[in-house]
């Protein structure tokens, strides 16, 4: 029986990709998912999702493109965010805050405003979800937002962390927690207030001391 075991298996991966199956397509998500949460981005592999889901490695290029693919399907964000910070890596960084607050407005002012809303609310109530979250801000957003701005990594990786504090506080004061009269601000007024502090991160003098000053 247990030599047979194998061949049962690759039958059932066989049927599961010529019929492109939903539900596979979702247990491969689901692992995917589960993966990334616990060991990000990089310490994750097709080959290891295929592994632990149980497939042919074959059936995830069947289902997607590639890892960036799977990637961003787990996160299951409503916009991509390439999409949404397109050009913003272009702005001169010492000019680059405006770009930064327009495009979170422009993106939460669009339709996709409510399921933007019912992620962030999923995400603050999911560990895992937390985590994914997390993994994607670092690569797709942060990369974007940070792209040539200049000092040594400790530094621009703190100065990152904390543009996201206003980036994330932003999205969840106006629009998930809508507090006024931030909530019913215009967006142009939001912007003279908002991207001051987000080129002080950026460019500015954080008069850091220790480890990530150098």
């Amino acid at each position: 029986m247990t030599g047979t075991r194998p061949v049962e298996r690759a039958a059932a991966v066989r049927r599961g990709r010529r019929g492109g199956s939903t539900q596979s397509r979702a247990h491969i998500l689901e692992t995917a998912r589960r993966l990334f949460a616990e060991h990000g981005f990089d310490g994750t592999s097709l080959r290891q999702v295929a592994r632990e889901a149980g497939v042919d490695p074959a059936m995830i290029h069947h289902f997607f493109k590639g890892k960036d693919e799977l990637f961003a399907r787990s996160v299951a964000l409503p916009a991509d965010p390439a999409q949404v910070l397109a050009g913003v890596d272009r702005v001169d960084p010492r000019q680059r805050a405006e770009a930064i607050v327009w495009a979170v407005l422009r993106l939460w002012e669009s339709p996709a405003q409510h399921s933007l809303e019912a992620f962030f609310r999923g995400a603050i109530g999911s560990k895992a979800k937390t985590l994914l979250l997390r993994e994607m801000v670092t690569r797709t957003v942060l990369t974007r937002i940070m792209a040539g701005v200049p000092g040594p990594p400790g530094e621009v990786a703190t100065r990152a962390n904390l543009v996201a504090t206003q980036v994330v506080g932003l999205m969840l004061v106006r629009y998930v927690v809508r507090l006024e009269p931030l909530a019913s601000a215009r967006p142009e007024d939001v912007v003279t207030l908002i991207a001051p502090n987000i080129q002080h991160y950026l460019t500015g003098d954080l008069k850091m001391t220790g480890p990530s000053a150098t």
